[in-house]
Order: structure tokens, then sequence, then C-alpha cells
């Protein structure tokens, strides 16, 4: 019998990965991995590694989790070392837990590597500390993204008397209901909101904020769309102020072009 590893990828750059991951990357001799997973982490796999591309689209699934789940279990049971790489962290909106559910139904061994979840790395990449002790001492992940009634799947009126910072993972597609839904609930039409497109990503990641009563039209005019990650509360301010990623990937492209 093999081994399964549920291995979080990181939010993008590949510098962000733990050394845990890699090890596992390395004596795989199976990979599946996610369409968010930066493809320079599987140089680090052996020359005759099987690689399977299981990415999801928003209305589009390479594989369907059932099959990654079948996959997982007959090469596991074949004796091969099989490495489920994900994007950011597995047990964070990552499916994480069916797929450990399913390799526990079978009697597979396995082993969860957390990774960094790009709730917390894009803000960090966008100058956004999701906690500050004078503004938000409170956060919370948030699907923005339910297959299953999803106006009825987020108590909004608990998040927004509750938590100081929101997180939202998937939320695009949603956001005029995200924030109509906030609004709704108690928050303040001025309540910053700030959108992380291609977090971590040099030369890719850009910030776009504005307030819940104006993000919706801001984003539709800057075609903001997949992925990004959605950050709501007092702490949106510090972007202007703590941007230090995208100001220092703007000097070094530049630096490159004028070379």
């Amino acid at each position: 019998m093999g081994k399964v590893y549920l291995v979080g990828a990181g939010p993008g750059d590949p510098e962000l990965v733990t050394v845990k991951a890699i090890k596992a990357i390395q004596k795989a001799d199976v990979i599946l991995y996610d369409r968010l997973v930066n493809k320079e982490l599987l140089e680090y796999a052996k020359a005759e590694v099987n690689i399977i591309y299981c990415g999801k689209l928003p209305n589009y699934h390479t594989l369907k989790q059932e099959t990654i789940n079948s996959f997982l279990v007959k090469f596991a049971k074949k004796g091969k070392v099989v490495v489920r790489l994900k994007g950011g962290d597995p047990f964070v909106f990552g499916r994480g837990g069916e797929e450990a559910e399913a390799l526990v139904e079978n009697n597979i061994d396995f082993e969860i590597i957390p990774g960094v979840t790009s709730g917390i790395a894009a803000a960090s990449y966008a100058g956004i500390p999701v906690t500050h002790r004078d503004y938000s001492a409170s956060v919370a992940f948030i699907t923005g993204h339910r297959q299953d009634e999803p106006r009825k799947a987020i108590k909004w009126e608990q998040l927004t008397t509750a938590v100081d910072t929101l997180v939202i993972y998937m939320g695009v597609k949603n956001l005029p209901y995200i924030c109509e839904s906030l609004m709704e609930h108690g928050k303040s039409k001025d309540t910053p909101i700030a959108l992380v497109n291609w977090g971590t990503y040099a030369e890719q990641q850009r910030t776009v904020s504005g307030t819940l009563d104006t993000i919706v039209n801001i984003v539709n005019k800057e075609k903001v769309g997949n992925p990004s990650i959605i950050i709501v509360g007092e702490v949106v301010r510090f972007h202007e102020k703590l941007n230090w990623f995208e100001k220092l990937a703007f000097t070094q492209y530049a630096c490159v072009e004028e070379a």
C-alpha cells in the first residue's frame, strides 16, 4: 500500500512553499495538481513522475471531485507515493477534508502538509494586515461561493457585527450580493473593501479598493476577475501606505524594461 500527501502549495509565489511540501513533491510517483498551483513547483519532481492536471474553473471542472478521490485511492493501492498538490492550504476551502475522508474510508495512509493560504498571503502582499492592534481584533475566512443555496449558507447578520475583518474567497462573481448583504445587515456603505487579483504573483498582482457602495462599479471598470481575494474592513486603508509588493514588482519590471 502506498501513501498520499495532501500538500498545500501556497498562494502562487513559489518561494512561499514549505520545505516539507518540496520534500513530498521530490519523492512523489504521482502528482495531482490544481489550476492555481504555480507550475514551477513541479520542477522539483523526479523525471519519471506521473503528473495529472485537476484544474477547476468557476463553471468547468477538468476532473470531478469524486474522480480525484478515486485516483488518490487507486494509485495508493498500487503502492505509489501520491501528492495531491493544492493551491493555498488543503483545509482552507481546498476540499482537503473530503479527500482525507475518502482515504480513511479506504484505509489509505496519508499526511496533511499545510500551506500558506491566499487569504493571508494576498492580503500581506497588498500591504493589508488582516489584524491590527488598533483596528482589527478578529478575522473570518468566508467562502463567497456555495453550490447549495448561497444566500442561506452564510450568516451575514453575525459576521457584520462580530468580526472586524472579513476575508472572502471565490467571491468575485457574487460581489454585488456580498456587498448588498453586508450593508443590509449593518455594515456602513463607506466600509473599505479591496480585491487582490493574482495575489503574490509578480507582474500579475493588482489591488483595487473602494467602499461597499462603490466597489462593484470599480471592479467592473477595471475588469477584475478570478482569482481574487476580497478583504472587507478598516484594515484595507493600510493598502496605500504599506503596498510594498506591487511597488517592488513595478520597480523591478521597469528596470528590466530599461535594460
